[in-house]
């Protein structure tokens, strides 16, 4: 497609048209409109079984951008729903860095049942209410006070992996998740729920259901109709997860607004996101219902563990198939710390250059949320395309990230590309593991600092060495972008 002329994009409806053996199958039988005959960037997502769309939805949505890599967007059918497939610096940008365009897509409203309307979730002016009303609470002076509990959950970590060391292969991948999950408890609702012991736990269990419940939903538009959903037993499974989250977040709000700030022995507690909720007013001095503060601390607790957890195993196995990368990484340890054991603080965290350009190398390649999506709120235009108020649109990071003119060979792990030299002059929406625009992650720093914490303490400790090929992670783009098979990895301990 060579043509820059403002195009018109309609959005014509699909429709069923085959049925095989009791599974679905979307079928493009009808040509996608596009004024001046341009119709050959824009085709229909086809034969995805409703047994496979699970798994096979993200690699068919990377194969489409790699198809269609010169041309700006092109659009596929999601079920009955049309979107718009973004995955350019330069298209990305029209869309986030444009206030109009804040409102999340149609598949959100599946979180609105666990999240409510918080942050993540929410539209319009209670969104930058919100925002407004939140972002102090994410300062890095707040944020440091987490430190020690980042330290703690870490040191409980090294136990256990301790155990495993010299022991053959193991998949780190639930090790990281659960100390994730501590740390995010802890620092969000000031609980303790020793999830790296007790990983068998209800609320544990109910976390892990209503990301998969809820990713299955979302690909699955006969399931999109609530009277539908809650008539199968998916839907029911669905009701008792948020039951249980529900009511574990609730009860420890009620204990913490029924508490004062000392503890039954006189001393100061640690301070949790949820008190600083219980603090925060607006210009007004109106503070959050005990329903807005429910709602945040859900969203923190859903936006905040499995997304740090994943981002911190890919690492892991990067630094394990990368010895040369993972010696410079530790060799920076042993510059800040020496054969010292104690904790981080954060005049570290701000040494560990290197260890951080690891971490965003990590994000480049395989970012936490390989996918987002945005509602158009007004006709706007894309590349020369008239784009109309209403549609749907994916920006597809995990493809963006891989653009040779920002990261040449792409598919390369080099933590240098993100020395402050080599990022001169790169687009500013090349590289958005977090989002970009007014609507990023609020949480970045918070997450940053995590990853920063938890591999430190791991390579002080351990030389990783990988188990898997990078093909045979095989990348599940869900919520949040997992490895089919998890991290295999052995660990030797490191003579001091």
């Amino acid at each position: 497609m060579t043509s820059h002329n403002t195009q018109n994009l309609k959005f014509p409806s699909p429709y069923f048209s085959h049925f095989y053996t009791g599974e679905y199958l979307w079928f493009g039988l009808k040509q996608t409109i596009v004024e001046n005959n341009i119709v050959e960037t824009y085709r229909f997502l086809c034969g995805t079984y409703f047994v496979s769309i699970n798994r096979n939805f993200f690699c068919q949505v990377v194969g489409y951008t790699k198809e269609f890599w010169n041309s700006p967007l092109f659009k596929l059918w999601i079920g009955p729903v049309p979107f718009l497939i973004l995955y350019h610096a330069e298209t990305i940008e029209t869309v986030l860095s444009n206030p109009v365009h804040m409102d999340k897509a149609y598949a959100y409203k599946f979180l609105h049942p666990w999240l409510g309307t918080g942050l993540l979730t929410s539209t319009g002016d209670k969104w930058r209410h919100r925002r407004k009303m939140l972002t102090p609470t994410f300062h890095f002076s707040i944020l440091t006070e987490f430190l020690e509990v980042m330290n703690e959950q870490a040191e409980v970590l090294i136990e256990k992996l301790e155990k495993q060391a010299g022991k053959g292969p193991l998949n780190c991948f639930n090790h990281i998740t659960l100390c994730a999950l501590d740390i995010i408890c802890e620092t969000a609702m000031g609980k303790k729920i020793y999830a790296q012991s007790n990983h068998d736990s209800e609320y544990v269990r109910s976390v892990y259901r209503m990301s998969d419940i809820i990713t299955r939903r979302q690909r699955m538009p006969w399931y999109w109709p609530d009277f539908v959903y809650n008539y199968f037993g998916e839907g029911r499974e669905h009701n008792r997860s948020l039951k249980i989250l529900h009511s574990f977040t609730e009860s420890v709000s009620v204990y913490v607004i029924s508490s004062d700030s000392e503890s039954d022995q006189g001393m100061r507690k640690r301070r949790a996101f949820l008190d600083m909720l219980l603090k925060t007013a607006d210009e007004d001095g109106k503070k959050l219902t005990h329903k807005d503060i429910q709602e945040e601390v859900d969203t923190f607790m859903f936006e905040g563990h499995d997304t740090t957890a994943a981002a911190m195993n890919w690492a892991i196995h990067l630094l394990g198939s990368h010895p040369e990368v993972q010696k410079k990484a530790q060799q920076e340890l042993f510059e800040v710390f020496g054969e010292s054991e104690r904790p981080i603080n954060t005049e570290d965290l701000k040494k560990l250059r290197y260890l951080e350009c690891v971490i965003k190398e990590s994000l480049r390649l395989f970012p936490s949320v390989p996918f987002f999506a945005r509602t158009i709120c007004e006709d706007t235009q894309i590349s020369g395309y008239k784009i109309p108020k209403g549609a749907n649109v994916i920006v597809i990071t995990y493809a963006l990230h891989r653009d040779p003119r920002f990261f040449p060979d792409p598919e390369e792990f080099r933590p240098e590309r993100f020395l402050p030299e080599n990022c001169v002059g790169r687009h500013p929406y090349a590289f958005i593991p977090f989002s970009a625009g007014l609507r990023n992650c609020i949480g970045q720093r918070f997450a940053i600092m995590e990853e920063k914490v938890v591999l430190a303490f791991i390579l002080r400790y351990f030389n990783i060495v990988a188990c898997q090929k990078r093909e045979e992670l095989r990348p599940l783009g869900e919520l949040v972008l997992r490895p089919e098979q998890g991290i295999w990895i052995t660990l030797e301990r490191r003579k001091h």
